[in-house]
């Protein structure tokens, strides 16, 4: 079985070493580099690695990619595509070749979008970028995703994980055009509707997300409900910045009963509750997200929820209902999960603290 990975650089000399030990299992490495004005090329091609350069003008992340894509040989049975920002841990060929089928044309496998500060998993989701040649195409400005020109069959692959390690000091400023273009270039793409409402979110621009939102939202296509909670939760956000909390609060309801197997929404309710010193209604919702122990493998999960928060929350929810016992079994069970918690450690202090006046009278 020949498997080759490709991939897409500009200025990415530092990551090069890094990277193509991670791909060192692949049968050939081919990467397009889109304008490097550092050693990238020749870090690379040092490596092994077989690199050709283009500037794409205008840029669009879908058409940088195909390119990258014919790059590869004509004799591949499966082809992983990688930034060079990421890194495949050890064995993730022998877990391809394992899951692997005749008939497949896409691998799912776990991608670590972002870590915690305690190096732990952050967001984490499956990915679908190994795939089986000559059956897709890379399409969209932004967030471009594989459009296939045959049913697709999936394979889970166990053992092959992905992590992403990022340069925080790269700007995004030009994804707000870029899915701009992509949503007037496919009304119809309804996760791109979705990012588009998230990017204004990011940028402050609370209307226009509000707005992008609720139309993704009305879409037919817009089916897969923790995409549809994510949106209530983003709306939700842009209110509270906008002071509108009742409104906030209801979207987070809906969200809420929109995707009842996350814990996202809860604590988001928790949070709004606690800012509005409505204790027995945020130990409620604490409760509830606590009750939910699996973790789904969605996008739109957020590691807060899974984390010290829910805990931290439910230890001052305790405390300020005159339970300081409670309060301070929370907050260590939050700490058990976070030790750095600067929230679970507060609560802790606070719950000892009261429960030191209790001893006292």
């Amino acid at each position: 079985m020949r498997i080759y990975v490709y991939a897409i650089a500009k200025d990415e000399e530092k990551f090069a070493a890094r990277w193509m030990a991670s791909m060192a299992e692949a049968d050939g490495v081919y990467v397009l580099d889109t304008g490097s004005s550092d050693g990238t090329v020749q870090a690379l091609e040092a490596l092994g690695a077989h690199v050709a350069s283009e500037q794409i003008e205008p840029w669009r992340f879908d058409t940088a990619r195909n390119r990258s894509l014919e790059l590869v040989p004509a004799d591949a049975d499966i082809l992983v595509c990688t930034d060079l920002d990421e890194v495949l841990l050890p064995g993730w060929r022998s877990a391809l070749e394992a899951a692997w089928r005749p008939g497949c044309t896409t691998a799912r496998y776990e991608y670590v979008w972002s870590f915690n500060a305690d190096g732990s998993d952050g967001v984490k989701f499956w990915y679908e970028k190994a795939h089986k040649p000559g059956v897709c195409r890379w399409v969209r400005p932004v967030h471009e995703v594989l459009e296939y020109a045959v049913p697709q069959v999936y394979c889970t692959v166990p053992g092959m994980r992905l992590e992403h390690h990022p340069d925080m000091g790269k700007s995004r400023g030009g994804y707000l055009r870029l899915l701009q273009l992509s949503v007037a270039e496919a009304p119809g793409d309804d996760r791109n509707r979705h990012y588009l409402g998230r990017e204004y979110m990011y940028r402050g621009m609370w209307a226009e997300a509000i707005e992008t939102l609720k139309a993704h939202l009305a879409m037919p296509s817009a089916v897969w409900r923790p995409e549809r909670a994510a949106s209530m939760r983003y709306i939700a956000r842009c209110l509270l910045a906008l002071n509108r909390r009742e409104e906030a609060e209801l979207w987070l309801l809906r969200a809420a009963f929109e995707a009842p197997e996350q814990r996202e929404p809860l604590v988001d309710l928790a949070r709004l509750m606690a800012d509005g010193g409505r204790w027995a209604e945020c130990e409620r919702y604490c409760r509830l997200a606590l009750a939910i122990e699996q973790r789904d493998l969605a996008y739109t999960t957020e590691p807060a929820a899974w984390g010290a928060e829910p805990w931290a929350l439910l230890s001052r929810a305790c405390r300020m209902q005159g339970r300081a016992d409670w309060a301070k079994n929370c907050a260590l069970r939050g700490l058990a999960l976070e030790p750095d918690s600067a929230a679970a450690r507060a609560a802790l202090a606070m719950a000892e603290q009261a429960e030191e006046k209790v001893a006292q009278k």
